[in-house]
């Protein structure tokens, strides 16, 4: 059983019956390591989630072993995903997880069928796919080797420092295939941070797992993002976020203002109005055309960023499938007795 060593009941866990149904549920449980939450763990048909060919994203391929996330950042664009399963996208976002138990051996199927082109595939586009229980599930060693052996390129984003529990099998990854990396962090106060992402390592933990990447010789891109309006683009609070992120040793930033898309509006305004009530009458102007802020603040704050990033020597980020090797170290590998380099490894800005 997957929660071994939490003697609830015989076999480690409480077992309840799930909130909604769920196609390929095995079970519901709870465990005392994880108060309040519920894991429903699902056998998947698929694990592979094609992007619609509408979409922006400079990607076509991307994995989430997870659905909901105990991250809780109220600011989360993947709240409204939560509907799908008639669950809301408030509390049961952080509260109700669905988890792909089968994911590494569906995958590994995926993956070895002719018809796949080893296309690029992103992980933690929509959940963190490090967050806590990634401890106890351990489906992402399962996810790296399948993509590595199948020659599949793949990229990670993540808040989890738990991701470097998987350095040295990132680095082997790294041997044959392009393997981005990306942190997740958008501001440095541990107060703000406790107060608006939870569930998440604090900032200085993020700042230390980007170091331990670079000094793996791992290219790690920072996705900055979201900036808070009047909570966190001061140019005191960006001159520090940027320059914490270089003397972390970042290789580049993506970084832009807050989104707030249906699901996640409601749910950071009514934090907002609990935390910072004076700002809500801003936001609601600063936002009146939709998801997204005013023209004219993004421009704004574009002008900001790009000070402080000149400022401190980073480099900016463009996609997922951009290739930023400033500062990255050749990995160097051992093949029947010799060794070779690939060159820089690769790295996917966020």
């Amino acid at each position: 059983m997957r929660w071994e060593g939490q003697k609830i009941t015989n076999d480690g866990a409480l077992t309840e019956p799930a909130l909604v149904p769920l196609a390929g549920l095995v079970r519901s449980v709870r465990t005392p390591e994880f108060a309040g939450i519920t894991f429903h763990e699902v056998t998947a048909k698929s694990v592979l989630n094609k992007v619609p060919p509408t979409s922006s994203m400079p990607f076509s391929w991307t994995i989430n072993p997870f659905r909901g996330c105990s991250h809780a950042c109220v600011y989360c664009f993947a709240r409204k995903t939560h509907s799908y399963l008639n669950l809301d996208t408030g509390l049961d976002f952080d509260a109700q997880l669905v988890v792909k138990i089968n994911a590494a051996e569906v995958l590994t199927r995926e993956l070895a069928r002719p018809s796949w082109q080893r296309e690029h595939v992103a992980l933690g586009t929509n959940t963190d796919p490090y967050q806590r229980a990634e401890g106890r599930y351990k489906l992402m060693p399962g996810i790296i080797s399948a993509l590595a052996d199948s020659g599949t390129p793949f990229s990670i984003l993540t808040k989890g420092t738990l991701l470097a529990r998987d350095i040295p099998l990132l680095k082997a990854a790294a041997q044959s295939v392009t393997v981005g990396m990306g942190i997740s962090l958008a501001l440095v106060d541990p107060v703000l941070a406790e107060a608006i992402e939870p569930g998440t390592p604090a900032p200085k933990a993020r700042l230390a797992l980007i170091s331990r990447l670079r000094e793996a010789g791992l290219p790690c891109g920072v996705m900055a993002m979201p900036i808070l309006p009047w909570l966190t683009d001061g140019d005191e609070s960006l001159d520090q976020l940027f320059g914490e992120l270089a003397a972390a040793g970042a290789t580049g930033v993506t970084a832009g203002p807050l989104h707030l898309r249906p699901g996640s509006r409601e749910w950071f305004m009514q934090w907002l109005a609990t935390h910072h009530p004076h700002l809500v009458p801003r936001y609601e102007a600063l936002y009146r055309g939709g998801s997204y802020a005013s023209k004219d603040y993004r421009e704004w704050l574009t002008g900001r960023i790009r000070v402080f990033r000149r400022k401190h020597g980073l480099m900016a980020g463009a996609g997922f499938l951009r290739n930023l090797t400033a500062g990255a170290e050749p990995v160097a590998s051992t093949v029947a007795g010799s060794t070779r380099s690939p060159g820089p490894v690769q790295a996917s800005l966020f």
